[in-house]
């Protein structure tokens, strides 16, 4: 089907479908369950069965009867627009005006819908192109190929080095960090990494152990 992308979306709309988006990042493979989607979005399953069928009939999703719905390729591209817009304000909000990640997610909210692609590539550039929000997680990019390979030190293989490119996370975590050396521009190694996530870093000639979740607040550019 093609899809009926001349009429601009709602912000209801854009609601749906940025969660079936947020479903995959939580793991959930294939067609989204509108149990699922009702839940995520506190509505009654009646309501999410009448929005399916409209945004199927734009060629936003695809419904596929006693399985869910998927995300076509015009669907995707408003669901990431809408994304790149909540978390780059979110990050924005929690780095420049020390907002807690949770308080700064719910403004970026208000916002997401209301952010033309140019003013989140502004955005972005001011931010140092980052790669993931406030609360790990990741940010579409614009449409155009990244410059530089990124992601959190938590996702780096054991013995692989990177470079700290920005930090995430609240004042305090970010804060935390610094203490430990890790700043932008700082070159890192892994060295190991316990079950529970610990990972041990060397930095210059320092060993530093860092816990799971700080590490996921250090976005690191590997080559």
């Amino acid at each position: 089907m093609v899809a009926d992308t001349d009429l601009a979306t709602s912000e209801s709309e854009e609601m749906y479908l940025i969660h079936i988006a947020i479903a995959g990042e939580e793991g959930v493979e294939g067609p989204v369950g509108l149990s699922r989607l009702a839940g995520m979005l506190s509505i009654s399953p009646v309501s999410v069965n009448q929005m399916v069928k409209k945004l199927a009939g734009r060629g936003l999703v695809d419904y596929l009867p006693y399985k869910g719905v998927e995300l076509t390729a015009p669907g995707r591209e408003i669901a990431d627009r809408v994304l790149r817009g909540r978390r780059l304000w979110a990050l924005f909000l929690a780095e420049k005006l020390d907002l807690s990640p949770v308080r700064a997610e719910a403004i970026a909210c208000d916002l997401e819908h209301i952010t033309p692609p140019d003013l989140a590539d502004r955005l972005g550039h001011l931010l140092g192109n980052p790669t993931r929000g406030p609360q790990g997680r990741p940010i579409p990019n614009s449409g155009h190929p990244a410059p530089d390979r990124t992601m959190a030190l938590s996702e780096l293989s054991v013995g692989q080095a990177g470079t700290v490119a920005h930090l995430a996370g609240s004042p305090a975590t970010r804060s935390f960090l610094a203490g430990e050396g890790l700043a932008p521009g700082v070159d890192v190694n892994l060295l190991a990494r316990g079950r529970d996530g610990h990972c041990l870093l060397q930095i210059g000639a320092t060993e530093v152990h860092l816990a799971g979740r700080p590490a996921e607040s250090v976005v690191v550019r590997v080559p």
